[in-house]
């Protein structure tokens, strides 16, 4: 195809657009066109009858001149679903990486792109992160993570959701505290209590009576919740709490490793190991395996999560599953429904369930 001497060929058009030229505006697209702006808003946003001769002079030119859609204005004007935004401490964690999954298929379902964003633990982040997610016109955000709840969590987490309602959003919480009745907010939750009374009550009905628990960090919601299981088993097994066998720590590997190497070097007697989660149950483990003892037959291990690995180990854990997919695709649901819902039917927590698998037995009579 030949091009007059003062147009530019399709490998100028190409170097002009790599190098980052001016991007052009509807107005030279509408020229280009023959047509009015508003005839070229209403071709591209295909909610308004254009001929298909018109459409198609329109779509030639928004080729030839490499024209992008500004989308974000097209969210003021409500011509464009919001995202859907996720925001987690860390994206690495394997129990974060399915909620992160199962907020990407429920969006995708529903037409809506979804972003993910780490905070880092670092609540200036956090904070930014919300208020660059309420500019984008996100139609949701999903805050997921235990937090310690205070007066400062309150205040935060009020003042996130009521200027996300503002502009239309929604906040959603998962695995975090319920906020104060009125704020305009969705929580979804797990049943933490209940899981762990399942986990303590399967080692107990085992015969076990001195369970080292290696809770979370004192002050996490999820943490102080399972703690809370982990004693009403107690209780109802007629077994006294001993303070000695509840040891706080994050929810590492490094952690697990850590606290039980140091309770058996404190000579502390167990015969079993609650860990407050999968990857703490993994550092329990290896400390265990390191002092020569087997598990289950010298002591019986059961984590909290059923992150994939655990059908891994040797031997294969005994665990509480939780639903993390089924948490995202819920959180996603609910944001983009809740118009549609009467209200109180904004705080629903999903079961959990106990997965008995090989690292538990009766413990061996001296």
């Amino acid at each position: 195809m030949r091009t007059s001497p003062g147009s530019p060929g399709p490998a100028k058009r190409k170097r002009k657009a790599a190098q980052g030229e001016r991007p052009s505006t509807i107005r030279e697209v509408a020229a280009k066109a023959g047509v009015s702006v508003a005839t070229v808003s209403r071709a591209l946003a295909g909610n308004y009858p254009v001929s298909a001769e018109t459409k198609a002079r329109v779509m030639a030119a928004v080729e030839s001149l490499h024209y992008v859609v500004n989308v974000h204005a097209k969210a003021l004007s409500g011509g464009v679903a919001g995202p859907v935004a996720l925001v987690i401490k860390d994206i690495t964690g394997p129990s974060l990486a399915h909620v992160a999954a199962g907020v990407e298929q429920e969006a995708t379902a529903r037409g809506r792109l979804s972003l993910v964003c780490a905070t880092h633990d670092d609540v200036d982040r956090e904070d930014d992160l919300v208020q660059l997610m309420r500019e984008q016109h996100a139609a949701a955000v999903v805050l997921v993570g235990g937090a310690v709840q205070d007066e400062e969590y309150h205040r935060r987490m009020t003042g996130y959701a009521t200027a996300l309602d503002a502009a239309g959003s929604r906040l959603v919480l998962v695995g975090r505290p319920p906020l104060r009745a009125g704020v305009p907010a969705t929580v979804v939750d797990y049943d933490n209590s209940g899981g762990a009374f399942q986990a303590t009550s399967h080692l107990l009905t085992a015969g076990h009576r001195r369970i080292l628990h290696l809770s979370g960090e004192p002050g996490l919601s999820s943490a102080e919740e399972r703690r809370a299981g982990y004693q009403n088993a107690l209780r109802a097994h007629a077994v006294s709490y001993e303070e000695e066998l509840d040891i706080a720590g994050p929810y590492t590997r490094t952690s697990g490793y850590v606290r039980t190497r140091a309770a058996l070097h404190a000579d502390l007697e167990f015969t079993a190991v609650f860990a407050g989660s999968d990857m703490v149950a993994l550092g329990a483990l290896a400390a265990l395996r390191e002092a020569g003892l087997d598990v289950p037959r010298d002591v019986s291990v059961v984590g909290f999560d059923d992150v994939p690995f655990a059908t891994d180990l040797t031997p294969t854990l005994t665990t509480v599953r939780v639903p993390y997919e089924e948490l995202g695709r819920t959180a996603v649901r609910l944001a983009l429904d809740h118009e549609e819902r009467l209200l109180g039917d904004d705080h629903v927590v999903l079961s959990t369930q106990l997965v008995v698998r090989q690292s538990v037995q009766a413990p061996r009579v001296s």
